[in-house]
């Protein structure tokens, strides 16, 4: 059975390993914490000598020397003040911004096949709010916590030390009061990890809806998401008010039995100065004493919440840390490495391939297949023939389930995903662009570009036109995935990429499909010179984009059911057959 406290333990796991290279800081804060604590307690005997030595005595003398004392305790406690808060404050900034870096590292090395099961969106939430929650407890709640704690345990030490009948009353309602810190806490645990996960919820959904913008107004579907999303925040609402109605019965629990005994103690300390038993300096600082010790209880009560909620925050976020890399590269002993300009020799051995989500059918299956360096290779086939996955498994996007890919001799599992990588150019059907300038999104394949490399290869995709036109230019700032450019703009911008990233192998996955003819034959035009002089493997379902390859690959069910030039499939493969009749309206082209 596994422990209720597990998620206190991973947060705390989290915690430790991120704050440890900030240990100096650390003690400072821990320092500036207990003194503050220190001179807090002090002023309930500063209080006492006010009342004893200066208002009883009715000396002005008596009265500065105790005012004074007072006011230098004040000071201290100031800078004191000053000196946690910002420490701990900063200490809160760094670790946070360390976790996020940390887990953006993590994630963005994750093979794609994670994101397939699990929704990007709920994973960004965890970035995002799951450590704002922990900025917050790290940066301010520890430490409240810590300074309340060491006030409660100074505050009952000195009660003790200055009235043993009163601090006994005091002290009959710990019990009471631990009680319902651990009935609740329990609930409030489990509320908050719950809470997180809804909070994530509306996140995600706002994501998926104003990222899908178009397609919902197109469809007017948002009157059904506005009461979908009505549905999700009510939801995630009904899961915060039960946790905050058992941290509010927490609280109310707590100061009720706290201040109660505090008001018993009130009334017996009363009567003993009555009877002369005690001073009335020293029910004075009783009093003080033992209002440090409820509201640090009260205090630790309300925290408790927070720090619970801040576990499961942890947990959530350890649990990113802890996905293991499926896709890595191999030992150290067994690397092999890559010439820094490879030919292009690429061999597909009997490979099969089920995708993680959809494991009972194979994606691949028995496919063989070697490419000769330089040539010109198509796969054609019907949807989910399988022409798309092998790119996936050539990119090592995923490993196959059985058989090997080799890239010049060597299995690509032998080698770094990044020197394995660094050989292709990607240019997809729905090219993706970056929120950030023109010139940005053609470097990306290639940061440290000069920016006439960057005209000449837009240039060369035929882009350069449109780019001038733009208002500024190369400078020129793209929304999100392009927004506003056209299908056959964005096509040629990521063919200026794959021209600039100078790769020996390019991947052009239906790089002309779904686009007008003006920018079909734009984009025609532009990739003679980016397939030049490299090994190219196309995917079309336009068989005219293709019939000019050195060699088609005919693909159907994962497997490669004819091999040769366009004319050959023509009189000797059906399916090819068959597909030619459709798109070309004849028995040939």
């Amino acid at each position: 059975m596994k422990p209720t406290n597990a998620p206190t333990r991973k947060a705390l796991a989290l915690a430790t390993g991120f704050i440890t290279p900030y240990r100096w800081q650390v003690v400072g804060a821990v320092l500036a914490l207990t003194f503050t604590a220190g001179i807090t307690l002090s002023l309930g005997q500063g209080l006492r000598l006010l009342v004893d030595e200066g208002f009883a005595t009715r000396s002005p003398e008596l009265l500065n020397q105790s005012v004074a004392l007072f006011a230098v305790l004040i000071l201290a406690l100031a800078i004191g003040t000053f000196a946690r808060f910002y420490l701990v404050s900063w200490i809160g900034e760094r670790v946070v911004a360390d976790i996020r870096s940390q887990v953006f590292d993590h994630l963005v090395d994750l093979h794609p096949g994670f994101y397939e099961t699990n929704r990007g969106l709920e994973i960004q939430s965890r970035l995002t709010a799951d450590t704002t929650v922990l900025q917050s407890v790290i940066g301010s709640t520890v430490s409240i916590a810590l300074r309340n704690a060491l006030m409660l345990l100074g505050g009952v030490v000195l009660l003790f030390i200055t009235n043993p009948k009163l601090t006994s009353i005091v002290m009959l309602a710990i019990p009471l009061v631990i009680a319902p810190i651990l009935f609740f806490g329990r609930r409030v645990r489990k509320l908050s990890r719950l809470s997180q996960d809804r909070v994530a919820d509306v996140g995600s959904y706002v994501g998926e809806i104003l990222g899908q913008i178009k397609t919902v107004q197109a469809y007017n579907h948002q009157s059904r998401d506005k009461t979908r999303f009505a549905t999700v925040v009510e939801d995630a609402f009904q899961v915060a008010r039960q946790r905050i109605r058992q941290r509010a019965w927490l609280t109310f629990v707590v100061i009720l039995l706290v201040l109660g005994a505090i008001g018993v103690m009130l009334w017996v300390g009363g009567m003993d100065v009555i009877a002369g038993r005690i001073s009335g300096g020293e029910l004075a600082a009783f009093v003080f004493y033992s209002l440090i010790v409820g509201v640090s209880a009260g205090a630790l009560s309300e925290v408790i919440g927070e720090l619970q909620r801040a576990a499961g925050a942890g947990a959530r976020i350890a649990e990113l840390l802890r996905t293991e890399r499926e896709i890595a590269a191999p030992p150290v002993e067994d690397l092999c490495h890559l010439p820094e300009r490879i030919q292009g020799n690429v061999v597909f051995e009997n490979l099969a391939f089920a995708y993680p989500g959809r494991p009972e059918v194979n994606a691949i299956d028995g496919f063989s297949l070697q490419i000769c360096p330089g040539e010109t290779l198509a796969l054609v086939g019907p949807s989910g023939a399988g022409k798309s996955t092998l790119f996936d498994l050539l990119l090592r996007f995923f490993d196959p389930t059985s058989g090997r890919i080799t890239l010049e001799g060597c299995d690509i599992r032998l080698l770094d995903p990044i020197d394995l990588r660094r050989c292709f150019a990607l240019v997809s059907q729905n090219p993706t662009l970056f929120h950030g300038s023109v010139v940005e999104n053609i470097r990306y394949g290639r940061p440290g570009a000069t920016l006439d490399e960057v005209i000449a290869a837009a240039r060369a995709a035929h882009a350069d036109e449109f780019i001038q036109q733009m208002p500024q230019g190369y400078d020129t700032h793209l929304g999100d995935a392009g927004l506003g450019l056209s299908g056959g703009q964005k096509q040629r911008l990521a063919i200026a990429r794959a021209l600039l990233t100078d790769a020996p192998m390019l991947l052009l996955d239906e790089a002309t499909s779904a686009l007008d003819a003006q920018s079909e034959h734009l984009i025609q035009q532009a990739l003679p010179a980016l397939m030049q002089g490299r090994t190219t493997l196309v995917i079309a379902h336009r068989l005219a984009t293709v019939q000019h390859a050195d060699r088609i690959a005919v693909m159907d069910g994962g497997r490669l059911v004819a091999l040769g030039t366009h004319s050959e499939l023509i009189e000797s493969n059906p399916l090819y057959a068959r597909l030619a009749q459709l798109q070309f309206g004849t028995h040939g082209a």
